[in-house]
């Protein structure tokens, strides 16, 4: 049998059920966006939530950019950079990583190792959050707290998540108030540490976790006085502990799957 003429080798990481591929950036090929969805493809690719491409920083120990599953590039994914330190940790252990992504350099502390299983506590910086305003839908109106986290979110409220929340959160994602698109997460507050949230994110629609999504929608249940840090952010991949103390610190596991190479 001939062996395809060109194959990039990757790292497939999973933190807390939002899947990375992690590739080094001596491999990107000439158009990142159309490769991305192809190999994120979870039919006829390897399947993934995005693409931590890797690149030297003169300021960290890595660069990362992120491409989303539809191709589109992200400042930032708290999970993904995860992803990223534990694949630098497998190589050499290690501590600390800093990672300089598209909303700065972020430092992850290695709390705990297993075998292919790694936690990691991640300074993700100081929050903007904005006061809750409104949007109008197709069915009616939602409310919700803007938060950046280095990327934009939107955090809404509610009893309990009812059937189809994604068609709404969809929607609000491509809301004509949010210029280039917007972060969802639909938030239950169960007691003062503890809330459940749902994610919705730009350039992949439903996803099992988000890091930058539980810090926003910690924040936002801390800012109107909902829950107090630490904050326990139960999502349907497990739960991460945000807490906020000036800065925001993400706490969370991410697990190595496996390494391969994808024919080209």
């Amino acid at each position: 049998m001939t062996p395809p003429s060109a194959a990039i080798p990757f790292i497939k990481a999973s933190a807390c059920g939002n899947d990375f591929l992690v590739i080094d950036g001596l491999h990107t090929p000439a158009d990142i966006p159309a490769f991305t969805r192809r190999i994120c493809d979870r039919h006829s690719g390897v399947g993934a939530d995005g693409v931590e491409w890797l690149f030297p920083a003169q300021d960290a120990d890595v660069r990362a950019r992120l491409f989303n599953a539809d191709g589109s590039e992200a400042e930032i994914s708290g999970n993904g950079t995860r992803c990223v330190a534990a694949s630098l940790c497998s190589e050499e252990p290690r501590e600390q990583i800093t990672v300089r992504t598209g909303a700065g350099v972020k430092t992850c502390r290695l709390t705990s190792r297993s075998d292919s299983q790694y936690e990691f506590e991640i300074a993700m910086g100081e929050p903007q959050i904005g006061d809750e305003f409104p949007i109008k839908l197709a069915f009616g109106e939602v409310r919700g707290v803007p938060v950046s986290m280095g990327n934009p979110h939107y955090v809404v409220f509610v009893k309990d998540f009812a059937p189809g929340w994604q068609a709404e959160a969809a929607e609000i994602g491509r809301h004509h108030d949010f210029k280039y698109g917007i972060n969802v997460e639909f938030v239950v507050t169960r007691d003062k540490n503890n809330v459940e949230a749902r994610f919705f994110e730009r350039g992949v629609g439903e996803t099992n976790s988000s890091g930058t999504g539980s810090c926003a929608a910690a924040v936002a249940a801390i800012a109107s006085k909902q829950a107090e840090s630490p904050v326990t952010v139960h999502t349907p991949g497990g739960p991460q502990i945000v807490r906020w103390e000036g800065p925001v610190f993400l706490r969370g596991s991410a697990q190595l799957i496996c390494r391969g190479e994808f024919f080209i």
